[in-house]
């Protein structure tokens, strides 16, 4: 029987073409997650387990009955302007939920670990392409509770042994091109699917947080990565850790994923109004606490170590994929 891999938020955006990817290289996803941001629909790729991971006793069973060679970790609160106003539910959310779930990993026997961290962790470094050298100095409680998980990884494998890659990265877009899995959230906070919504009248008009950055266009700058290129890579990283050169003993491995060009939120909407050839009805509105004015991510520690390419990560394609999606696939909600 193949192995398994226990995908936490495996039922969310990221984590269900994590499924796909995963399956397609000849492992069985085991998605966990409570759904309390993911979709039932989502998970077509393994099986499911639904749980919280703040339920140490339920993890436990859940490894032991699967007995999975390796986690992927991208359950995560991720909103900022919720971060910025409740910052406890995020350090209990994202932090005490990752501690009990690496715990459990560890005690498992479990060596391998695949976490989605986030570009958020640097905070704004105006200019500067970001890669894994860059200072952290995160801007709200989401980017902080990413930082910190990547401290506790950092310190289990010094005592434990774990194996661990993260991967930071920012702005994901697009959708599976065979439209069985796309991007839907509730509430929708995301740049393309909301000009998506606005193009088919699904919302009035989309606001655009923030007119008056120091920026061309006075808009927020930020890299786009496809969200297949992206699951590629981590399994990609998967392989890498399972070969245990790299790490023999333990450790972390950090990698920056992105296409090293940053595009504006106006450059976004005017890309999306070219592909689908409809209007995009805008409205100015402030900005929002949090954002940073330009967040741009190299990839060449990643090209390099892991082999990854961003090929689908060019912004017509990302938003080509969307549309499509947009129009066929969407969950109940």
């Amino acid at each position: 029987m193949a192995d398994k891999v226990l995908v936490t938020g495996g039922a969310g955006y990221i984590g269900s073409h994590a499924c796909k990817a995963l399956a397609r290289a000849g492992f069985i996803p085991v998605t966990y997650d409570n759904f309390c941001t993911g979709w039932r629909e989502a998970v077509k790729f393994g099986c499911c387990e639904e749980g919280d991971l703040l339920d140490r006793a339920q993890l436990d069973e859940v490894f032991a009955r699967h007995n999975p060679v390796a986690v992927m970790h991208f359950a995560a609160l991720s909103q900022v302007g919720e971060a910025m106003a409740a910052p406890g539910k995020y350090w209990r959310g994202n932090v005490c939920a990752s501690l009990n779930l690496i715990e459990a990993t560890v005690a498992a026997g479990v060596r391998d670990f695949v976490f989605s961290s986030t570009c958020a962790t640097y905070g704004d470094h105006d200019g500067v392409v970001l890669d894994e050298t860059t200072p952290q100095l995160p801007l709200n409680a989401y980017g902080a509770s990413k930082r910190a998980i990547e401290d506790m990884l950092r310190d289990f494998g010094a005592a434990s042994g774990l194996r661990s890659v993260i991967f930071r990265y920012f702005n994901v877009a697009g959708a599976d091109p065979d439209s069985e899995v796309g991007e839907f959230h509730q509430p929708e906070t995301h740049l393309i699917p909301l000009i998506l919504d606005a193009i088919d009248g699904k919302r009035p008009a989309l606001t655009i947080h923030g007119t008056d950055y120091p920026t061309q266009d006075g808009t927020c700058i930020r890299d786009y990565v496809h969200v297949m290129d992206l699951v590629d890579a981590h399994v990609l990283g998967l392989g890498w850790l399972r070969k245990g050169e790299a790490l023999p003993r333990g450790g972390t491995e950090v990698f920056c994923l992105g296409t090293g060009n940053g595009f504006s939120v106006r450059e976004v909407v005017n890309h999306s109004r070219h592909v689908t050839n409809r209007p995009v009805p805008m409205q100015d509105g402030p900005r929002r606490a949090g954002d940073a004015v330009k967040l741009v991510s190299g990839s060449e520690k990643a090209g390099r170590v892991l082999g990854w390419r961003p090929d689908r990560s060019t912004l017509p394609l990302m938003i080509a994929d969307a549309w499509r999606w947009h129009q066929t696939g969407h969950y109940s909600g």
